[in-house]
């Protein structure tokens, strides 16, 4: 019981914060451009800030390069989505025009806009760097074999740009995590008062990002979500396939349980906010993506305590 009420307080915080985001946007206080604004300012502002804050405070050399090799898990979990996502694509009939958003929000998640906050409220600090290992391995797919998959649906092509899509990987809350890490591992002291407003621009990720998810939740139109053959096969991949793909991965292996917790709740996140934008830039269903990605959100509050206490109950060891 004592499990299930921390899972639930986790997670009301949480709502609490999409709520506010909800109703300040059906009260017209957001508008599509305050939207936009608040993504810039998480991804490029406030998260680059928290990663050198929090890294540089609470971890040490050993321990991060001790997480790098980590990386096998959440890459190999992601390219068995994508095998599999192709197989569910032909079982489930799912529509010729939607297959490559099909596939690519099958595999992909949203690690930081949902996924950071929930295993900060759930794990705290420490969480930290199994957190980032799983984003490097999410962005660098998305922006790679995603977007790819994405592309194929679209009525326009565009040229592939190395220099963007390397733009997209190495992304400021990448470069804030790598500069994290090389100021650890060099024994670089910055000055404290660097620090501090680190801390304190950092301190605005969480709620930034909750309230991003609540507005694009009302712009996107509850109304709007519906439950066909499409939707059911992202939703058995984001909340079905991932987590019990990740668990069969992680548990038989002598790794951290922390790192175990944290990736299975990672895997099974709601579809990247980043899909319907790069549909509407190929010309591909951005509805579509939308739709999902505010149907795999508002299902994530009853899955994420569900798992919350699946990977507290002692069974992940």
């Amino acid at each position: 019981m004592t499990i299930f009420i921390h899972s639930i307080q986790g997670v009301i915080i949480i709502i609490v914060m999409i709520a506010v985001g909800y109703i300040l946007s059906w009260r017209k206080w957001f508008d599509e451009s305050s939207s936009k604004l608040i993504a810039k300012l998480v991804t490029q502002i406030a998260l680059p800030a928290y990663m050198i804050s929090t890294i540089t405070n609470d971890f040490t050399a050993k321990k991060l390069l001790s997480t790098l090799p980590d990386l096998r898990f959440p890459v190999l979990s992601m390219l068995i989505l994508f095998a599999l996502a192709a197989v569910l694509y032909r079982v489930m009939q799912i529509k010729e025009q939607h297959k490559g958003l099909f596939e690519s929000m099958f595999l992909n998640s949203n690690t930081v806009f949902i996924g950071l906050p929930v295993n900060m409220a759930l794990f705290g600090n420490r969480s930290l760097p199994y957190v980032l290992v799983y984003y490097m391995a999410n962005t660098t797919i998305f922006w790679t074999l995603g977007v790819w998959l994405i592309q194929r649906d679209g009525t326009e092509t565009e040229k592939f740009s190395l220099k963007t899509t390397l733009g997209k990987i190495f992304s400021p809350p990448l470069l804030g995590f790598i500069l994290g890490v090389l100021l650890v591992i060099f024994h670089i002291q910055l000055p404290q008062f660097i620090l501090t407003d680190c801390q304190y621009i950092g301190g605005l990720t969480i709620p930034l990002s909750m309230f991003f998810i609540g507005i694009a939740i009302q712009r996107a139109g509850i109304q709007n979500v519906k439950i066909n053959r499409d939707s059911l096969g992202v939703l058995s991949g984001r909340f079905i396939f991932a987590p019990i793909l990740m668990s069969l991965l992680v548990l038989p292996m002598p790794v951290p349980v922390l790192m175990k917790q944290v990736f299975i709740l990672q895997s099974a996140m709601p579809v990247m906010t980043n899909a319907p934008v790069v549909a509407k830039l190929y010309h591909a269903d951005e509805k579509y993506a939308a739709i999902m990605v505010t149907e795999t959100t508002l299902l994530s509050l009853i899955v994420i305590p569900l798992l919350m206490m699946f990977v507290k109950s002692g069974l992940v060891t």
